[in-house]
């Protein structure tokens, strides 16, 4: 705001001043020249009556000569002040039009009325920095789920549009560069209403620069980084505490995924579908040689997971310069056509077309499959509005960079631990998450599960009682029985416990190559009840490695207090979980089948039935 009247004052000075001018010279003038009474006698106007008749008369109102009628000089300094007061007028009146039009000044406006409006913000709302493709399916995204969404981009023409887009509740925009700090301030990136900020331009300095800014800003703020470039990848990780996503990265590690460990990736698939929906079917691409069209930095990740799946593969690039420091299996060629041709592409069980033309990709896949009607085919889409281009290649699998985004994105934000137990699953190979998925099939069949975390809070009056209040500990299995009904168990399954300490040697047995618990210190990042706490609770155990963790617990498995335990499980089967936290009566409900007393004249009487001495 300070800057708006700073600039008003200052672009409206000289009107100003002309105004003044222009009143002042006319009421002293009225003032000055004499009148006459209806008797005929002499008498002078007053300040005061001459800055009335010149105030409604420079306006155009009209009222009248008084307090009598005006003698011809005086009539006559009136019509000069009449034109006079026009021209004042005007000048004002032009210049305020021309300040409205100008681009500073509206900038420091919409500046202002920003700043207003995320000040006045009370619910949980993310920073995304960049309002491309990715920005604006993660912001849809969000506010799907109920989350606000604050957009800060530096070109105008990008976010014009999300005024007349499908939103529940329109982004806050702010058109800036979100490399400055004081743009990242102003984006409310501190208050503790924001639960992350999200670095999403085209530009991976400009992201590198925005996680980097957040994190000495606001050590609290959760950071996500879209990055491609290697070396800017390695100076975020380097820096910590930025989650970076290669969406390259992500992408080809799904399809090594699926040469490798098909089982890992059905169930990644399976749990991070839409709750509800069915079960996405598994991709399965064929074992054998693989050509690669197109080596950029999508090509060479593919190329990377398809070296560590043990499958080989060539590839070939029209763009390419010929250099010692190539690998053996890229050729350079003049065209696609040799291209495919060099690298056998007759003798292939798959093509990726991953090249930066949609076009072109769709060209290499019909030539491809005139020579090999059977190759599986993997194609890249570069551009959103080549869609239905992409989508004539009928692709096995296709990368759409937006749509990977804001899986990634959004399970990071809404389900942390879920990147934990697939992680977990990706390391120990086929035998966990063969075992998960028989879990999964027989307690959800063909439907994908909702994910959630649980949380023993001590702070919480149930899950204190049920901690604290008897000999017999909390158990895994007491939470997995229906508070309505303690002879039903709720179709749940848990599939990670994440915990600040040991477990007791007796437990389930941990993940195979899972770390040694090393870091005590745990707890405190996901139980602080300051601002960090709660953001570091916002993505969970994605945040800070937990001291243990353990896939699959066993249902007989003693919890602790700041225990989080991951499930999966039916629609409604959460909201009946979460009355264990709130109230004690559930808990002693299910492990009694009696209901407890709850007022205290009847707990009273139940302790004294229970005393020797009652009898």
């Amino acid at each position: 705001m300070g800057d708006v009247l700073f600039l008003v004052l200052r672009r409206l000075r000289a009107p100003l001043i002309t105004l003044i001018a222009v009143y002042s010279i006319a009421v002293v003038g009225l003032v000055a020249v004499p009148g006459e009474t209806p008797e005929g006698q002499p008498w002078r106007m007053g300040f005061f009556h001459a800055f009335y008749v010149m105030s409604y008369t420079a306006t155009t109102i009209g009222f009248g000569e008084i307090p009598y009628p005006f003698t011809d000089a005086q009539r006559l300094w009136v019509t000069f002040s009449i034109y006079l007061s026009v021209i004042g007028w005007a000048y004002a009146i032009g210049s305020v039009f021309a300040l409205s039009q100008d681009a500073t000044f509206r900038a420091a406006a919409s500046r202002a009325v920003f700043l207003r409006r995320v000040a006045g913000l009370r619910e949980p709302y993310c920073v995304i920095c960049g309002y491309g493709r990715s920005g604006r399916a993660i912001a849809h995204a969000l506010d799907a789920q109920g989350a606000r969404t604050v957009v800060v981009d530096l070109d105008p023409a990008r976010v014009a549009g999300i005024a007349v887009e499908d939103f529940d509740a329109s982004p806050l925009v702010l058109v800036a560069d979100a490399r400055h700090p004081e743009v990242l301030r102003d984006a409310g990136i501190a208050r503790p209403e924001c639960r992350a900020v999200l670095a999403l331009t085209a530009d991976d300095e400009a992201n590198q620069s925005v996680a980097i800014g957040t994190r000495v800003l606001d050590p609290a703020t959760i950071v996500i980084a879209r990055v491609t470039d290697p070396a800017v990848k390695s100076n975020l990780q380097d820096f910590g505490g930025v989650a970076v996503i290669d969406p390259f990265e992500s992408f080809a590690h799904n399809v090594g995924a699926d040469l490798a460990a098909p089982e890992a990736l059905q169930l990644e698939e399976w749990l991070t579908g839409v709750p509800g929906g069915e079960r996405p079917e598994t991709v399965r691409l064929p074992k054998g040689p693989w050509v690669l069209a197109g080596y950029g930095r999508f090509g060479r990740a593919v190329a990377e997971a398809l070296t560590a799946a043990g499958q080989p593969w060539r590839a070939f690039d029209p763009y390419l310069a010929p250099s010692a420091s190539l690998p053996q299996q890229v050729r350079t060629c003049a065209s696609a056509e040799e291209g495919l041709r060099e690298c056998e592409v007759a003798g292939a069980v798959g093509l990726v077309a991953g090249t930066d033309d949609d076009t072109m990709n769709l060209g290499l896949v019909t030539m491809a499959r005139r020579v090999n009607p059977s190759i599986a085919v993997v194609v890249r889409q570069h551009k959103a509005y080549n869609r239905v281009l992409i989508e004539a290649a009928r692709a096995r699998l296709t990368f759409v960079q937006s749509d990977l985004m804001t899986h990634e994105v959004l399970q990071a934000l809404t389900t942390p631990l879920l990147n934990r137990f697939l992680e977990l699953a990706r390391r120990d190979g086929a035998a966990l998450a063969r075992q998960a998925l028989q879990r999964l099939d027989a307690s959800f069949g063909r439907q994908v599960p909702f994910v959630w975390t649980f949380e023993c809070d001590p702070s919480q009056p149930g899950i204190r009682q049920a901690l604290y209040g008897t000999a017999d500990p909390l158990r895994l299995a007491d939470l997995l029985i229906d508070p309505r009904d303690p002879s039903a168990t709720l179709n749940a399954v848990p599939l990670l416990l994440a915990r600040p300490g040991p477990m007791p040697s007796a437990g389930p047995m941990r993940a195979p190559g899972d770390p040694e618990p090393a870091s005590p210190s745990w707890r405190r990042h996901l139980r602080m009840t300051s601002r960090q706490g709660r953001a570091e609770r916002l993505l969970g155990a994605a945040a800070a490695a937990p001291a243990d963790e353990v896939a699959l617990p066993d249902p007989q498995t003693a919890l602790r207090p700041g225990d989080f335990i991951m499930f999966a499980g039916s629609e409604g089967v959460e909201s009946l979980q979460r009355r264990f936290l709130l109230d004690p009566s559930p808990i002693e409900f299910v492990r009694t089948g009696a209901e407890p007393p709850r007022s205290w004249l009847f707990r009273r009487f139940a302790r004294a039935r229970r005393s020797p001495s009652g009898g």
